[in-house]
């Protein structure tokens, strides 16, 4: 066997790598980049460690939380995970609920 054809096992085990776990991971931290750069004051958002809670006003590394009415906590905008989308207008779906 020539040099190459020995290095032949390494590059393909390299491209494997690169195809199944380095692209994959690599698309993942750009949309969760793109995520945290959206987050609007009044944005609905999930932390990582599962809080909800709505910004209250937002700068360049950190932003205000509303967790509850009248409670606000500092976090890092790297702890956003996720801007959860309004919820739609709930529909009456029984006779009763449309009496309401």
């Amino acid at each position: 066997m020539s040099g190459w054809e020995s290095l032949l096992p390494f590059v393909l085990i390299v491209v494997v790598f690169w195809f199944l776990v380095a692209r994959p991971a690599r698309r993942q931290q750009q949309k969760l980049a793109a995520t945290q750069a959206g987050i609007a004051i009044g944005s609905e958002v999930m932390l990582g460690s599962g809080i909800y809670g709505r910004v209250a006003s937002l700068d360049e590394e950190t932003l205000q939380l509303e967790i509850a009415p009248g409670t606000q906590v500092k976090v890092a905008r790297q702890a956003v995970v996720r801007v959860l989308e309004p919820a739609p207008p709930e529909y009456p779906t029984s006779p009763e609920q449309q009496d309401q």
